[in-house]
């Protein structure tokens, strides 16, 4: 017997906050993101990706 749960409900991508990555950026490639006191980089590469490390 096989047991399925429903798929996670996704809010409507309208409604979710958006931020586009240049302004975080300030026009740069890189912005430091604090989430429960620890903080992250987030970069934008020379191809136009976005890496986020810790």
């Amino acid at each position: 017997m096989s047991f399925h749960s429903a798929p996670p409900k996704q809010a409507p991508m309208d409604t979710l906050p958006t931020y586009a990555a240049r302004d975080l950026t300030e026009n740069g490639d890189l912005a430091q993101i604090i989430l429960d006191g620890q903080t992250y980089t987030l970069r934008i590469t020379r191809a136009g990706k976005l890496i986020l490390t810790k």
